[in-house]
């Protein structure tokens, strides 16, 4: 089947895309447990940007898991077809020109290493939110973790299966120590200068 698969030359690029935008496009990827603040400090973060007239978009559980994933479980092998897909969605929202806010537990290294892969290095910004798996219960925005401690839920991540933390994200946010506001700042910092076109 592949073979018979021939791209096709199209005029617009990426890089006319960026120029048109006046900004530089890629990927920032929020991972963490469920509740740690991901999609908040995602949502704030895509705020600041469309305040300074950065064209974004935001992938998050909602968007994805009742569209393009609607046929996938916890598994982790649909775990991990799950944050496949949602990288190859994000590759072409980057290649669109976009900057994608993408707020997933993805709780697996080498999924997240995969990510990287498909988005390139250049275009991927990691963002980890660190947040104890006390202060994820505590909270139980969704709950999840009654549902999970129950048995209502099966494979939990945090409670019945792994996750696995970022050995050196790019941003790192300590949603206990830190304010969202310093959160939001803190990775808004980090990712200005990328947001910088290179005219060379």
């Amino acid at each position: 089947m592949n073979k018979n698969v021939i791209p096709h030359a199209y005029q617009i690029s990426c890089k006319g895309r960026r120029e048109l935008n006046k900004h530089n496009s890629f990927l920032i990827w929020f991972t963490g447990l469920s509740g740690s603040g991901k999609s908040t400090i995602a949502n704030l973060v895509e705020q600041e940007l469309y305040k300074k007239g950065i064209k974004t978009y935001t992938l998050d559980g909602d968007n994805i898991r009742k569209g393009i994933n609607n046929d996938l479980s916890f598994s982790p092998e649909d775990r991990t077809e799950n944050i496949r897909r949602i990288a190859e969605v994000a590759n072409l929202m980057v290649d669109a020109g976009l900057v994608v806010l993408a707020a997933f537990v993805s709780p697996y290294k080498k999924d997240r290493e995969k990510i990287k892969n498909i988005v390139k290095d250049v275009n991927f910004v990691e963002v980890y939110v660190n947040t104890s798996i006390e202060e994820c219960e505590r909270r139980d925005v969704k709950g999840l973790y009654k549902k999970a401690r129950t048995g209502e839920i099966k494979n939990m991540t945090g409670i019945s299966s792994p996750y696995e933390s970022p050995d050196s994200p790019d941003v790192e946010i300590r949603t206990e120590e830190e304010t969202i506001e310093q959160s939001v700042r803190k990775i808004i910092d980090n990712i200005t200068p990328k947001l910088q076109l290179n005219h060379e």
